[in-house]
């Protein structure tokens, strides 16, 4: 609102100063600063008030130190990012922006299927919580509508690279560097040079110009994605300050890849496609980041409240969406390493031990408990330990991803 307010002044007066609305970098700092305030502030009355309604985590005893101190911790703390974000995003993102009208749904969405889980478990005293085809059917018709937005939505292009322009022409004009806008299912394949992938690739030659065919793969695909990212993260959320520490380190990631996938001078000289319009991300990201961050003052050991499925479903999702719009989703495995590590130990547990049951007559396991974090609690670590340990492997696979735009 603020950002549109203002450029209706500037349009209309000359009021000094209000050109600065105009860059990205200033809107991404004041909508970082915002929101981090607002969390903090809106974080202790969110704190008090759960206290008061006495709507606290129920913890299940899995004989790990001090678990059962975090008994009664007040839950629900992804109300406090999803608020904080929105209302940064509202004041200082261009609402036009097709990519920020589907984040702000991607928000409310998610944040309200997460909801409904936790007060499920906390309000109704029912410990299954939202029935998981519940979950899974709000995850797929989010990705529905992802995926047919960007496939059908006009304002949503990219712009691969022009191999083909003489370096004359391009020192005339860097965009003859990329071919004209187009519709595409094309994303970024790393390490490879001249790296776009086309998912319709993936179809029988006789499906490749079929549209219904195209919509169906890259529906599967988004859905794959948005669903596989926002319960690595959920499973992350086991220890105080995890996952909101490796999401907002993950979202960095996601803010440079986003402001340079934007950018037409970057893009060049990166040699990735330019992705019109996307680099407004970059501001929806750092209230987000401002908004993690507040509620990890609060969430930091020892945790005065939890995020919940409120908070990670919601993470989980925006990470996943937002790589897809910057067509770097094939990225993910090494930017969320943590949340995949998380994923992967719980699945080899289950299954390892499934299989020895069968063929043994008694399950054994890989980690002495799943997911991975638990593990390390079981061999003695202190859990403040683990996860500034967490934090620090997080932030070498975000430098990681971020120099494999190079890597070819």
């Amino acid at each position: 609102m603020l950002y549109h307010l203002i450029d209706y002044v500037n349009q209309h007066y000359d009021l000094p100063g209000s050109g600065l609305f105009r860059y990205i970098s200033f809107r991404a700092a004041s909508a970082f600063t915002l929101a981090f305030i607002i969390s903090l502030i809106y974080g202790k009355k969110l704190i008090a008030l759960l206290r008061k309604q006495q709507i606290g985590e129920s913890v299940r005893d899995l004989g790990l130190d001090g678990q059962k101190s975090k008994e009664g911790t007040p839950t629900m703390g992804g109300l406090m990012i999803i608020v904080s974000t929105l209302i940064a995003v509202f004041l200082f993102n261009d609402l036009t922006n097709a990519y920020i009208q589907l984040l702000i749904l991607t928000l409310i969405w998610m944040g309200s299927i997460g909801f409904i889980d936790d007060y499920i478990k906390v309000i109704k005293k029912d410990k299954s919580g939202l029935r998981g085809k519940f979950k899974v059917f709000g995850q797929v018709g989010l990705g529905v509508i992802i995926a047919l937005a960007i496939y059908f939505h006009p304002d949503i292009t990219v712009r691969t690279k022009n191999y083909k322009v003489s370096l004359q022409a391009k020192s005339e004009n860097i965009s003859l560097a990329f071919n004209p806008p187009e519709k595409s299912l094309q994303t970024t394949l790393p390490l490879i040079k001249h790296n776009e992938f086309n998912y319709e690739w993936l179809l029988p030659g006789n499906l490749r110009h079929r549209t219904w065919a195209k919509v169906l793969l890259f529906i599967a695909v988004v859905t794959f994605i948005i669903t596989a990212v926002s319960n690595g993260t959920n499973l992350a959320d086991g220890i105080d300050g995890l996952a909101a520490g490796t999401s907002a380190i993950a979202i960095g990631g996601l803010a440079v890849l986003a402001w340079v996938s934007g950018n037409l001078i970057f893009s060049d000289y990166l040699n990735i496609m330019y992705i019109p319009g996307v680099g407004e991300i970059s501001v929806f990201l750092a209230a987000f980041i401002g908004a993690i961050l507040g509620f990890l003052w609060f969430n930091a050991f020892p945790a005065y409240i939890f995020m919940g499925d409120t908070g990670s479903l919601t993470i989980g999702a925006v990470i996943a969406v937002i790589s897809i719009f910057i067509r770097k989703e094939l990225l993910l495995p090494v930017l969320g390493g943590i949340f995949l590590a998380e994923v992967v130990s719980v699945i080899l547990q289950t299954r390892y031990f499934k299989y020895t049951r069968k063929k043994y007559g008694q399950g054994r396991r890989i980690f002495k408990m799943a997911p991975l974090h638990h593990h390390y609690q079981k061999l003695g670590l202190h859990e403040n330990k683990i996860v500034i340990r967490f934090w620090i492997v997080a932030m070498l696979l975000a430098v990681i991803s971020i120099a494999l735009l190079k890597v070819r």
